[in-house]
């Protein structure tokens, strides 16, 4: 099939998705009131509630949802063949992935921002609500860890990247300063500067890079995950408006201008997609992925199609900045099809390279050499892009080098693939960096709402001690994590957590909506709740079974035992879920908000 093909059918049916089955959900289901306060100004502080304009935090929102999945997890689920890859990405983002996201925005805008958490405790009572909270800071911790490591082992040894990335910071409380305090209002303005700078900044990089100052820029692993753990805790102390808002909203346009770029040569360059519609790996015994191709296609594309993750942003700092209700369509939904998109293109560029390039890079040379396969272009692409590509496993090497090979081919682009390479490489980091800073001040609110209930005065979130407190503790516990962990021993446990989270939203999403409206109507959560659990309840019992006991080491049933704890948790809420769910269809619902719920 021609990638063309493939990305005229997403952009129609997400187009489609988009002014019909959304419009339904906003209509019918959730009954949106543009007229209601939203809590960015009920609650506003100018620090974590913060009216923001919707530009602003529409790239602050698909900034801080859009990690490592979209980018990585298609590039490594290429193994089945390009179909199911695709199929999931289409279907699941339009019926499951951006119906979650919108709902937990709507609930905890309607409960005044608090956290899903919270939400779970008022809905379905106190032993949901404390096995969500546990549940969610696991996964939440597991995910900025799993995060981390992409972002440092991109970074390692980089002159260029680091340099950019660095700079962004400064850049962002640059344009934060000029929103905020210098020109109030000019939004635009400030956009063109902050990414003329974020520009700048960029292709000085590769001066450096290639320069006498490269030694200042070069740094290891362990004091790169240390470095990202000191700026999580800054990005979630300083006011959301100075650090965080700029600095994602000004590397969304860098996001969505890249893939843009791409589609646009993609459209330019038609490439092939060299792989079957389905690889012999689809029944099991994949190099990359071990597992069949389910339930393994939907664990590992993540984020590209649904992710537990993103029920954090949108009970977390989204709700507490939105100006208004009719925004969440555009914000939630929009920004979830707009991942979607990122991650189709990621699969399209994976599956552009021929089968032996993309297997050599993505598995060790010893188990390549006996899969038969023989390499096309690879050799060729070490010298240019003078790195060595082979066994360079983890999905970010082949994005970049696929990315770099439709680039190079535009025209008088062919001398550049080196620098777009680099620049590939830098862009994930980038990318999935954004989600870093907002995991970190999500995770800060769930630990002072927990923390509340012991000792009160950690529940105000303008306690300054508890905010450090708290800020210092969850970004110590994530890069522990990093620091002791590795791809290995934390990817697949973040896989299935994650997906995981998105099945205990999706039943929280639910009950809200069974007591409030037609009980049909929460279908729309109801089904994807019922695929999500399935698929990922087999996936955990798989990895406990195939992955982690055959380890036969203290790692191995550390995860035996973490992912047990998951999924001992998730069915606690299921259970606790249908009980509500009966009892409401069986005596009906009061239609009244519950506890805590704003009624304004």
């Amino acid at each position: 099939m021609n990638a063309v093909t493939i990305l005229v059918i997403a952009l129609c049916v997400y187009a489609l998705a988009y002014r019909f089955y959304a419009a339904f959900i906003i209509s019918k289901v959730l009954a949106f009131d543009s007229a209601r306060q939203t809590p960015a100004y009920a609650l506003k502080n100018g620090y974590d509630y913060k009216p923001t304009n919707k530009w602003v935090l529409f790239g602050h929102h698909f900034a801080a949802i859009a990690g490592a999945g979209p980018l990585v997890g298609p590039v490594l689920a290429a193994q089945f063949g390009y179909l199911p890859g695709f199929l999931w990405i289409l279907i699941g983002a339009v019926l499951a992935g951006a119906v979650h996201d919108m709902v937990v925005l709507f609930m905890s805008v309607r409960y005044k921002g608090i956290s899903l958490t919270e939400i779970a405790k008022n809905e379905s009572g106190k032993l949901a609500g404390t096995s969500t909270g546990i549940a969610v800071f696991f996964i939440i911790i597991t995910a900025l860890a799993g995060l981390a490591m992409v972002v440092v082992n991109a970074l390692a040894e980089s002159a260029w990247g680091t340099f950019s990335i660095a700079a962004t910071i400064p850049i962002a409380v640059f344009i934060g300063i000029y929103m905020e305090k210098i020109r109030p209002g000019r939004i635009t303005e400030a956009s063109i500067i902050g990414v003329l700078l974020v520009l700048a900044a960029i292709v000085y990089g590769e001066k450096i890079a290639s320069g006498s100052y490269a030694s200042y820029f070069l740094y290891s692993k362990k004091t790169i995950s240390i470095s990202l753990a000191v700026y999580g805790m800054m990005a979630s102390v300083l006011p959301v408006w100075l650090l965080l808002a700029p600095r994602d909203y000004l590397s969304s346009y860098m996001k969505v201008g890249t893939i843009g770029l791409l589609a646009l040569g993609i459209i330019w360059v038609h490439p092939q997609v060299n792989f079957p519609a389905f690889t012999s790996f689809v029944s099991g015994g994949g190099p990359i992925i071990p597992g069949k191709v389910w339930p393994y296609v939907c664990i590992t594309i993540a984020c590209g199609a649904i992710s537990g993750f993103h029920s954090l942003i949108s009970s977390g700092t989204t709700p507490k900045m939105i100006e208004s209700e009719s925004e969440i369509k555009f914000i939630a939904y929009g920004a979830m099809l707009t991942e979607g998109f990122v991650a189709l293109m990621a699969l399209i560029a994976a599956t552009a390279l021929p089968m032996g390039d993309y297997f050599a890079i993505n598995v060790p040379p010893d188990i390549f050499a006996k899969m038969g396969l023989s390499v096309t272009n690879l050799p060729e692409l070490s010298a240019k892009v003078g790195e060595s590509l082979e066994g360079r496993a983890g999905g970010a090497v082949t994005l970049a080098v696929g990315m770099a090979q439709i680039f190079s081919n535009m025209p008088g682009m062919k001398h550049l693939l080196s620098y777009w390479y680099h620049f590939a490489i830098m862009f994930e980091a980038l990318f999935i960096l954004t989600t870093i800073d907002a995991g970190t001040r999500v995770a800060r609110y769930i630990t002072q709402e927990a923390l509340g209930r012991v000792y009160s005065p950690f529940g105000n979130i303008n306690w300054w001690p508890g905010v450090l407190i708290t800020s210092a503790l969850v970004s110590f516990l994530w890069a522990a994590m990093l620091l002791a962990g590795n791809v290995k021993t934390i990817w697949p446990m973040f896989g299935v957590a994650n997906q995981l989270l998105s099945a205990i939203a999706l039943a929280v999403c639910t009950t809200y909506i069974m007591k409030r409206t037609k009980k049909v109507y929460s279908l729309v959560t109801l089904l994807p709740f019922v695929f999500m659990l399935f698929t990922t309840f087999t996936a955990g019992f798989i990895n406990i079974s195939d992955n982690y006991l055959p380890m036969r080491n203290a790692q191995g049933y550390i995860n035996v035992a973490l992912t047990s704890i998951m999924l001992m948790l998730a069915a606690i809420i299921a259970a606790v879920s249908l009980r509500d769910w009966s009892g409401i269809i069986l005596r009906g619902s009061s239609g009244k908000a519950a506890q805590g719920e704003d009624n304004a």
